[in-house]
This record gives structure tokens, sequence and C-alpha cells, in this order.
């Protein structure tokens, strides 16, 4: 008997952005049904320059993986490239929603999201501070962890999208304990690592320099890392963050757990060169997203790079293809 092809749900994410022309150049090198999830007009009216195979989604179809299926959800107003209009937030959340469903009902292996945009999205009067939050809502998961994937790096957050001011405090033993429960085991389970090896960043320059830049290593970090290696995990730190991703540390390493947002991702950007995944772990399906924002001054010229789309989607048929062997 054959084995279904994967039906990977790709979201189109920011209507004004590049996402819908980068989910048009995707698609032929997959072995894996590509269903773009958003507005049918907006994308044929994108994909006249492309030339792109569309056609209508259908679960129940059998065709051979080439090209991209629509699954059609309405804009709420006519988009415009390069333009954000709040009128169409609840669109881009409806997208997401579409392939949140899909994936818990089985109809969907994973999702990968195109960008979308944070402030726009606020600025309709909706709540947002991110994909990753927003799934965790979604699907009703108590801890997630952003991981990053790219120029042979593997590098997760303890925090993700908070004001600087507000990190220390977020910063607590319970969710730092579970932060690394959630990375050693999606390490286990999605990139098949029998035993994964993990850097932990010190918060404070210097990792505190002994309690004199700051306590939070002493009273927070160190008695996490402690308990957690008494339990078997393979943990390193508190590491200086200026020296966290020195080559010889990497070498013996599977993966980094920044403290915050901008303390780790810099670095693996820096490495990936726009090829970088970005990867929810905890949650009850697979979600991967590519590592940009939507580039509003490139949307509709056709020269937005798919290049991280695409290995978001690789990454996501990794993980798929893992799952099915391991079940």
């Amino acid at each position: 008997m054959a084995t279904r092809l994967p039906v990977i749900a790709l979201t189109t994410g920011e209507p004004a952005g590049i996402g819908p022309e980068l989910a048009l150049k995707i698609g032929r090198e997959f072995s894996a049904r590509i269903v773009a999830i958003g507005d049918a007009g907006l994308l044929a009216e994108r994909n006249k320059a492309l030339g792109r195979d569309l056609r209508p989604y259908a679960m129940d179809a059998q065709p051979s993986g080439v090209g991209i299926e629509v699954a059609h959800v309405a804009l709420g107003r006519s988009s415009k490239a390069g333009e954000l209009d709040p009128s169409n937030s609840s669109y881009v959340l409806a997208t997401l929603d579409r392939a949140i469903d899909g994936c818990l009902a089985g109809e969907f292996d994973a999702m990968v999201t195109a960008p979308v945009h944070k402030g726009v999205i606020n600025d309709a009067g909706m709540a947002f501070t991110g994909h990753t939050e927003y799934l965790a809502e979604r699907t009703r998961t108590g801890h997630v962890v952003m991981m990053l994937v790219g120029g042979g790096l593997r590098v997760a957050l303890a925090t993700t999208h908070l004001p600087l001011s507000k990190v220390p405090g977020a910063i607590t033993q319970e969710s730092l304990t579970s932060t690394l429960r959630v990375l050693q085991a999606g390490l286990k389970e999605q990139f098949g690592l029998k035993a994964p090896r993990i850097l932990v960043s010190g918060l404070n320059p210097h990792s505190g320099e002994s309690g004199h830049l700051g306590r939070e290593e002493i009273d927070v970090i160190e008695p996490v890392i402690r308990a957690l290696i008494r339990e078997g995990f393979e943990l390193e730190g508190p590491i200086p963050a200026d020296t966290l991703f020195v080559p010889e540390r990497l070498k013996r390493a599977d993966c980094a757990l920044a403290m915050f947002h901008d303390q780790g991702l810099p670095v693996l950007k820096y490495a990936s060169f726009g090829r970088g995944v970005n990867v929810t772990l905890g949650l009850p399906i697979v979600r991967t997203s590519v590592d940009h924002g939507t580039a509003l001054d490139l949307a509709g010229t056709g020269q937005a790079d798919a290049g991280s789309l695409g290995e978001a989607i690789r990454l996501a048929l990794e993980i798929v293809q893992a799952r099915r062997q391991a079940g």
C-alpha cells in the first residue's frame, strides 16, 4: 500500500507582505501536498507574474504533489502589496485558525507559517504578541518553546516576545525548568537526539560576575541546571552569552538555550543568512516558520527570496517523517 503524501498547511501571512508570493514560489521540489491557506483572488493576482500551477484544495483529492493547492479564506478588504490595512487582521488570524484546526483534526500533517505583521494586528484591537504565543493559546498548550534552526545551529529561547525590562521577572525556576523539559523532549522526539546536550546561557553580563552584576544566575538558573542534571539531563551553564557560541563549545552541544530573544537570535541569523527556520516545540502539532518579517518594501516585486520558507517546509517534512517512523 502506497504511503500517503504528507499534507502541509502553508499560511500565507500578512496579505500586504511577501508571504503570498513566497507561497507561490514553493511547491514543485517537495514530495508533499502544499496547501496555501489564503484568499484565492489575492493569490491569483500575485501569481500573474509567476505563472504557478494553482488549483482549489479538496481534502479527499489525490493529486501528484506537483504545484500548489489553495484553501480559500476570504480577505476582509482588497489588499495592495506594501500597504498595511488593519481591516485584514482578522483574516490573518483566520488563516492561522484554519491551519491549526486542520492539524488538530489530522487533515494536515504540519503547518508552516509565512510572516505576519504584529503591529497591524494590534492596531486592529487584537492582542497579538506572535505566532508562538497564539499557537500555544489556540492549542491549549501550557508551555511551548521557540527554537530556531539554521547555519548549523539550534538556538532556543527561555522567553520570547517580551520587552527587555520584563525578561528578568519572566525567568523563574518553574518557567526555566518547564522550558528545558520541553526543549529536551522536542530534541528527542522531533530531531531524533537520544541524549540532547544543551548549553544554557546566563542572563547578565559575565553570567552575573558572582552576583555583582545580577543574581539571576545564582538564584534561578544554577539551581535549575543542578536539579535537572541530577535527573540525567546533559546541561552546561550558565554560560556568559558572549562566549556561548564559541566553536569549541558548539562542537559538544546539540542546542543552545538563550535567555531572551535578542541574546541568541542575532548569532543564528548571522550564521543562517536568511535560511533559518523557526520551530515551536511542545505543541500537539508540527509547526515551522520562516525566520524573517513581512518585507513590505519587497511585496509584489517578485524579488523576495523563498529560501527560508523552503527550509521551513523541508524541516517540517523531516519531522513528519520522523514521527511516522516512530509511530
